[in-house]
């Protein structure tokens, strides 16, 4: 019995060990679109003064990456995922962004004059697996589609909690916005 408990011990460790081998602590274009690919997305690739740019979508919107560090002209440490969206008819109230941030986590939201931008970062710098890129990605593509929700069900979600100041806010999302289709993604 002490035999078999010290090979599982051992076999346990091995196991363990074997994927501190395969760790990526940078990453290239190429792995990212590979990420893209194996989430579900297509990739459109583009070499601009020298960097490569991947473009995608999710949920009908594009979005692209921006790279982070460089360890090398190809090779990066950390990279954000960004989705602009330009607002058409004004700006959203500050409300619904700050509801954003006070409900969710992994994916901030920032404006910038008429536009919106949805952004997460992925650190790769300590070593992770390409399994784990593909996960970045895929709670990215979710991330976009629960703030499509957000900015569609803002106004509605507050007028049925009975939030007098949210759902004044909420009637100039819809105006401002109506819903999500005066949302439209930035080219």
């Amino acid at each position: 019995m002490n035999n078999t408990t010290t090979s599982n011990t051992a076999e346990a460790a091995a196991v363990a060990a074997a994927p501190l081998n395969d760790l990526l602590d940078a990453v290239t274009p190429e792995q990212v679109s590979d990420a893209i690919k194996a989430a579900g997305g297509a990739v459109t690739t583009i070499e601009q003064d020298g960097v490569v740019r991947l473009h995608s979508a999710s949920h009908g919107i594009g979005f692209q990456v921006l790279w982070g560090n460089p360890v090398t002209t190809t090779q990066y440490t950390d990279f954000t995922l960004s989705c602009p969206l330009h607002v058409q008819g004004g700006t959203l109230p500050e409300a619904v962004l700050a509801s954003w941030h006070r409900t969710k986590r992994f994916a901030r939201v920032a404006q910038h004059g008429d536009f919106v931008v949805l952004e997460m970062d992925v650190v790769v710098a300590g070593g992770v697996s390409p399994a784990y890129l593909t996960f970045a990605v895929r709670l990215w593509m979710q991330m976009m589609g629960e703030f499509f929700l957000h900015l569609r069900n803002y106004g509605p979600a507050a007028e049925t909690r009975g939030d007098a100041a949210n759902a004044e806010v909420g009637a100039e999302v819809a105006g401002a916005v109506g819903g999500a289709q005066g949302v439209s993604a930035a080219a």
